[in-house]
C-alpha cells in the first residue's frame, strides 16, 4: 500500500473513531439529561406531597381547636366537648397549634381594674375582651380587685393561666401583660383617662362613647367593671364571644387546677358528691343585715362590721322583712330541711364550697346531723397542700369552683355571682343537675312547717314539685326592659352559646320565673 493509500486509510479510521466516540457521548448526555429530567420531577412531585401533607397536619390541628369557626358563622361557641373539663386535662397533650392573629388597625390601649370578689371579677374580664375586640383596641391584662373586703394581693397570673388567656384569643383581640415602654412611663406620671362605664350598657355606647376617649387619649383605664354589658339585646356574636372568653380563655393554673383534679379524685372513689354553695360566711351576712338564728351578740358583731366598711352603703337593716323577701342565704338549719325535703340521700357526701361559716359547728350542727358526710377542701387536703392559696380568698374560690362544676348536684343557698356564674358553666357542660332554689318560697313554707301547720310529707311535696323544673335544664332568660338588675343573668344561662338548646321544642325555650 502506498503512502497516500495508508494516510487516507488512517484518516478515515480516525474520523470513523471520532464520529463513534461522539456519538457515545451525545447518547450519554441525552441519558444523563433524561435522568436528570426525571429525577427533577420525582423531587417536584415529594416536595409537593410533603407541602401538601404538612398543609393537612395544620389545617387538623387548626380545625381541633377552630373547627367550628370553619364550620359556622363567626364567631363560633363550642360545646362542652370541645372543651376539656379539669379531670380531662391531665390526660391530654399539648396542643401546639395556636389560632393566627387578627390583624387590625389599633386604636389604643385598654386597661381595667376588676372589682369584686372571684366570679364578679370572671365575668367581668369576659366583657372586657368583649369590649375591647369590638372597638379594636389592645386589651392590657386586666388588675384584679385587692381593697376590697377579702383584701387579696393575688395578680391575674396567681390564679388564672395568663399565656393561655393571651395566645387562645389572640384571633380575637390583642392582648399584652403590660403597656409598651412609652405608654408605661406616660401611665406611671398619671398622663392618661380614668373612669366607670355606665353599668348594662350596649355595644354603642362603647363605640360612641368609649371609643373616641381611647381614640383621644391612647390609653384609657376603666376602674369599675362589674356588670358593665348588658344582658340583653346584644348581637349574638358578642355572646357567643364572652362565652368564648368564659369557657375557652380564662383557664386556672396548672397548680390550682391539679390540686382541684385531686380533690374530686378523693370524692369520686367513695361516690357521687352534691357541692353545697352554703353562703353563710361573716361577711355575706354582715353586708346583707340576715341575722336570722343568729344570737344577740352575733347580731352585734355583725351590726360592727357592717359599719366598718363605708362602701357598704346599707346600713340600717330589717333582717327578718329581708329574710322574707327571699334576700337572705339559707341558714345551715333551713338549708338541712331543704335538702332533706328535696329527697337527698342523707349518705350522700356533701363538699361545702365556701369559706368560715358563721357559727361553725355549732351552726352546722343542724347539716351534719342529717348528713353525716359532710367535707370541706381543708378536711381532704393536708394543710400543706393548701399552703400556697392560703389567705388568698380568690385562689380558694377557684379551687371550690373546679369542684363545683365537676359535682353530680350544684346547690348554692344563696344567688350570689358564684351561684350564678357556676350555673351557667355547668349548662354549658351538657345542663349538669343544679337546683335553683327559690329562696321566698322556701323561708315561708319553712316557716308554716315550724308552726305545725304542715305536715312533713306535704311539706316535702310541695318542696319538690316547685323545684321540678329548677334544676339548670333548658330555659331561655327572663328579659325585663329597663330592669336588668331584675332580670336573668347572661352568665347564669348564656344559652345563645349553648347548642343544644336546638334539641328542645320551643314550649321548653319559654323563659321561667
Amino acid at each position: 500500500m502506498c503512502k497516500a493509500e495508508k494516510f487516507l486509510y488512517h484518516r478515515r479510521l480516525w474520523e470513523m473513531k471520532v464520529k463513534y466516540l461522539g456519538d457515545s457521548k451525545i447518547e450519554k448526555l441525552k441519558n444523563s439529561l433524561v435522568s436528570r429530567s426525571r429525577m427533577s420531577l420525582w423531587m417536584i412531585r415529594a416536595m409537593t406531597i410533603l407541602l401538601l401533607w404538612s398543609c393537612f397536619v395544620h389545617l387538623v390541628a387548626l380545625g381541633e381547636m377552630w373547627g367550628p369557626r370553619l364550620l359556622k358563622s363567626w364567631p363560633s361557641c363550642f360545646t362542652h366537648h370541645d372543651f376539656p373539663t379539669p379531670s380531662q386535662m391531665s390526660s391530654l397533650p399539648t396542643k401546639l397549634a395556636l389560632p393566627p392573629k387578627r390583624i387590625y388597625h389599633n386604636n389604643g390601649y385598654l386597661m381595667v381594674s376588676c372589682n369584686g370578689g372571684l366570679n364578679q371579677m370572671r365575668a367581668a374580664i369576659c366583657d372586657m375582651v368583649t369590649i375591647a375586640r369590638y372597638m379594636n383596641v389592645t386589651l392590657i391584662v386586666p388588675e384584679l380587685d385587692k381593697t376590697s373586703f377579702w383584701n387579696d394581693p393575688s395578680e391575674f397570673k396567681d390564679i388564672f393561666d395568663v399565656d393561655h388567656f393571651i395566645t387562645s384569643l389572640r384571633d380575637e383581640v390583642r392582648i399584652l401583660k403590660e403597656l409598651p415602654p412609652r405608654l408605661k412611663r406616660r401611665v406611671e406620671l398619671g398622663v392618661y383617662h380614668t373612669m366607670p362605664p355606665i353599668s348594662w350598657s350596649n355595644m354603642s355606647y362603647y363605640q360612641d362613647q368609649i371609643l373616641p376617649l381611647v381614640k383621644k387619649h391612647k390609653v384609657l383605664h376603666l376602674n369599675k367593671t362589674d356588670t358593665r354589658l348588658a344582658n340583653n339585646e346584644l348581637p349574638v356574636e358578642i355572646q357567643k364571644l364572652r362565652c368564648r372568653a368564659n369557657f375557652n380563655g380564662l383557664r386556672f393554673t396548672p397548680k390550682i387546677e391539679e390540686l382541684g383534679r385531686r380533690v374530686v379524685k378523693i370524692l369520686r372513689e367513695k361516690g357521687p358528691f352534691l357541692v353545697l354553695h352554703l353562703r353563710y360566711e361573716m361577711d355575706m351576712l354582715a353586708f346583707s343585715g340576715c341575722s336570722h338564728g343568729c344570737n344577740r351578740y352575733e347580731e352585734e358583731e355583725l351590726t360592727r362590721m357592717r359599719y366598718a366598711y363605708p362602701w357598704w352603703k346599707e346600713k340600717v337593716i330589717n333582717s327578718e322583712s329581708k329574710r322574707k323577701e327571699g334576700l337572705c342565704p339559707l341558714t345551715p338549719e333551713e338549708t338541712a330541711l331543704t335538702l332533706s325535703a328535696l329527697g337527698i340521700d342523707r349518705n350522700v357526701q356533701i363538699y361545702i364550697a365556701a369559706g368560715e361559716i358563721y357559727g361553725g359547728k355549732r351552726r352546722l350542727k343542724a347539716l351534719t346531723d342529717v348528713f353525716p358526710n359532710v367535707v370541706r377542701k381543708e378536711t381532704l387536703l393536708d394543710s400543706s397542700d393548701l399552703s400556697f392559696c392560703q389567705n388568698h380568698s380568690s385562689q380558694m374560690a377557684a379551687l371550690d369552683y373546679l369542684i363545683s362544676l365537676e359535682s353530680d348536684i350544684f346547690v348554692p343557698t344563696y344567688y350570689g355571682n358564684m351561684a350564678k356564674v357556676v350555673e351557667g358553666h355547668r349548662r354549658f357542660l351538657g345542663f349538669k343537675k343544679t337546683i335553683e332554689l327559690n329562696r321566698k318560697f322556701l323561708v315561708n313554707l319553712i316557716d308554716e312547717y315550724y308552726e305545725g301547720l304542715l305536715s312533713w310529707e306535704v311539706f316535702s311535696t310541695t318542696v319538690k314539685a316547685f323545684h321540678a323544673t329548677r334544676m339548670g335544664g333548658p330555659k331561655k332568660r327572663l328579659v325585663i326592659p329597663n330592669k336588668p338588675k331584675e332580670e336573668d343573668y347572661f352568665y347564669a344561662n348564656p344559652y345563645e352559646c349553648l347548642q343544644l338548646l336546638h334539641e328542645y321544642n320551643g314550649n321548653s325555650l319559654e323563659a321561667t320565673k
